[in-house]
Formats: C-alpha cells, structure tokens, sequence
C-alpha cells in the first residue's frame, strides 16, 4: 500500500506539524518504505507461533513480605524540622 504525499501532508495537519515541502517529500518515502517492509511481515506464516505479550517469562521478583519492628515514634520525629504529639507538622497546604 504505498502512502502519497496528500497522506502525508493530511496527517501533519491533524498532528498540527508543520511540515515543509521538502521534509514532507522525505517522509512520504520514508513511511512508503516503512509500510512496503511492514507488508512483507504480513506474508510470514505465524499461524504454529504462539501469542505472547513478552519474548522472556516473568517471574515475580518481588521478595516476601516479612514483619519487622519499625521506628519509634520519637526517633523517626528525631531529624524533622517540627513534630507534634508524635505527628510531622507541616505549614498548612491551602
């Protein structure tokens, strides 16, 4: 399916690109050869080849969850600029 230059140029102004005459002749050839590679794709016979959404397995590479004594109030109070009651206090956001 070769592209034309009024392709070319319909898509820029939907994008709103502007776009030259002379980058606008580049691109047409340049999407025309993109396009006539993409149709050669199309001929492979991928009907035995599975679908898949990634070419290597995932796994979970999460680590467990484990509980952990966390910090006391006061020493995780201890280097903020202001605390109060055990609480961050912070200007107030409006």
């Amino acid at each position: 399916m070769p592209i034309s230059r009024a392709t070319v140029e319909h898509i820029a102004r939907l994008s709103r690109i502007a776009l030259p005459d002379a980058e606008a002749a580049l691109l047409t050839g340049q999407l025309d050869t993109i396009l006539r590679y993409i149709e050669k794709l199309d001929q492979l016979d991928t009907a035995s080849i599975p679908a898949m959404s990634h070419v290597l397995g995932l796994t979970n590479v999460f680590r467990e969850d484990m509980r952990r004594p966390s910090l006391a109030p006061e020493d995780s109070l201890a280097n903020a600029p202001a605390g109060d009651n055990g609480q961050f206090q912070v200007p107030k956001i409006i």
